[in-house]
C-alpha cells in the first residue's frame, strides 16, 4: 500500500525497502549485502513502520538515535497505531513525525503527497555526509 501510494504521489526519490528491523539496521550501518554505498546510500528520510518483525520500529529508532552516524536521519513513523503510549514513546525516542496510516487509499495517497511536499520541498535536510 505504501509503495503504491508513493508511486501515485509521483515521488521520484530513490526508494529502498527492507523486510524487517534487523535488515533496516544492516542497511543503515552498511553491513552484509548493504556494504556498498553506491547501492545502499544513506537515506534523506526514513519512513518507519513501528510493527516490523525481528526488531520493531521503536527498537530501531532507539538504536538510530544512539548512533552518531544515524541520529540525523529524519524519521517519519508511518503506522496504524493511534495509541497515545505509542505516539509519546515514538517521539521520546526521537521521531521527527508520527503519521497514522489512513485505511482509505485515496486518503493515504493524499497524506503521502503532503509528506513529500513537506519533507522534500519545504524542510531543509541535513547534508548526507558519510
Amino acid at each position: 500500500m505504501t509503495r503504491r501510494a508513493l508511486e501515485q504521489s509521483r515521488i521520484r526519490n530513490e526508494l529502498h525497502i527492507v523486510e524487517d528491523g534487523e535488515e533496516a539496521l544492516d542497511y543503515l550501518l552498511r553491513r552484509g549485502k548493504y556494504e556498498d554505498p553506491t547501492t545502499s546510500p544513506k537515506p534523506d528520510l526514513m519512513l518507519l513502520d513501528l510493527n516490523m518483525p525481528k526488531m520493531d520500529g521503536k527498537q530501531l529508532l532507539e538504536q538510530m538515535r544512539a548512533d552518531p552516524r544515524l541520529r540525523r536521519i529524519p524519521v517519519v513513523a508511518l503506522t496504524t497505531s493511534k495509541q497515545e503510549n505509542d505516539i509519546v514513546r515514538t517521539y521520546d525516542l526521537g521521531a521527527n513525525s508520527y503519521i497514522v496510516k489512513p485505511v482509505n487509499m485515496d486518503q493515504f495517497v493524499s497524506a503521502i503527497k503532503i509528506l513529500k511536499d513537506y519533507w522534500f520541498q519545504i524542510v531543509v535536510l541535513p547534508p548526507r555526509g558519510e
